[in-house]
């Protein structure tokens, strides 16, 4: 004769099944919200630069979400063909002339340029690689993204002083987008087989979202190679 399973009181599979809803609902739900406020944030920018002849809310009278986004990623592509060609490129250089002769205006310009060549750069490993660092303290750990080789001065001194070093970004949790620049000695990163968005999740979900893997025997431990 077997034992009959313990019932289980109404309230507590009512709170089970609310928490089952909440895990299928609560992400879908956060991610129409952040696209839909994407997309009319975007719109508020576009919109008002659209000339009434061309923006068809002007003849139905109807609101398109997403118009103005549509018309910023055309526009920004037909700016990137033409700047590719001869005369783009003149005339880039030219604006650019204008701007170096700002005080401030050119710092800020030459800053946010060299953020956006580098991440944005097709044959770059900035950022798509991530390890494990002993920080912030012998025997603890933590999680980084490793974004570049040591350069400019910083890597003149560095070499100078006989060591490689490589820059690495620590993010905290649960909001990785602010964090810690870190110069970390080459071999003393211990580079994971996570992907950069695996290892997001992981940070944002404060580890209770962990990427699956299967472990690999490996003669020895695998080295960060360098970045460009």
């Amino acid at each position: 004769m077997t034992d009959k399973a313990p019932r289980v009181p109404v309230a507590m599979r009512l709170r089970n099944n609310f928490l089952a809803g909440l895990i299928i609902c609560a992400p879908i739900a956060i991610t129409i919200w952040l696209t839909w406020t994407f997309i009319h944030w975007s719109d508020s920018w576009v919109r008002p630069y659209i000339p009434a002849r061309w923006n068809p809310e002007s003849y139905i009278n109807v609101a398109i979400p997403g118009f103005g986004l549509l018309i910023a990623v055309v526009l920004i592509t037909i700016v990137g063909f033409l700047g590719k060609n001869l005369i783009g490129q003149s005339i880039v250089r030219f604006g650019e002339s204008i701007v170096q002769r700002m005080p401030l205006v050119r710092t800020i310009y030459r800053s946010v340029k060299q953020i956006f060549e580098t991440v944005l750069k097709e044959q770059s490993n900035s950022f798509k690689k991530v390890g494990l660092i002993e920080y912030p303290g012998p025997g603890l750990w933590s999680l980084v993204f490793v974004a570049t080789d040591a350069k400019g001065e910083i890597a003149s001194k560095f070499n100078a002083m006989g060591q490689d070093m490589v820059a690495v970004f620590l993010p905290p949790t649960p909001v990785p987008t602010a964090g810690f620049l870190i110069f970390v000695p080459r071999d003393k990163i211990t580079v994971l087989d996570m992907s950069p968005e695996d290892a997001a999740k992981f940070l944002i979900s404060g580890g209770l979202v962990a990427p699956e893997h299967v472990p690999v025997l490996r003669p020895k431990p695998k080295a960060i190679s360098k970045v460009d």
